[in-house]
């Protein structure tokens, strides 16, 4: 039986924006990360969420945080808009 893995809800545009600004086109950043970049193109445009291994890499290869991937805690945006 093949075990399923999860797919976590990554922010496709922020996935897009660390990837510009480390400077790597998707085939050498789906290379560097062990995916296809047919694959990466659907993780960027928020058709297809990355495993939690995958997510990994590609902080690991854009040199930031998992959380950098992911979307913004809705609670924090609430408490910005709060400070006023």
């Amino acid at each position: 039986m093949e075990q399923a893995q999860t797919r976590l809800a990554q922010d496709p545009a922020r996935v897009l924006r660390k990837r510009v600004q480390a400077g790597l086109a998707q085939n050498d950043l789906a290379a560097r990360v062990g995916i296809s970049a047919a694959q990466l193109c659907r993780i960027e445009k928020g058709k297809s969420g990355a495993s939690a291994p995958v997510l990994s890499r590609l902080a690991e290869v854009l040199d930031c945080e998992i959380a950098e991937l992911m979307p913004p805690d809705p609670t924090e945006a609430m408490a910005g808009s709060n400070a006023a």
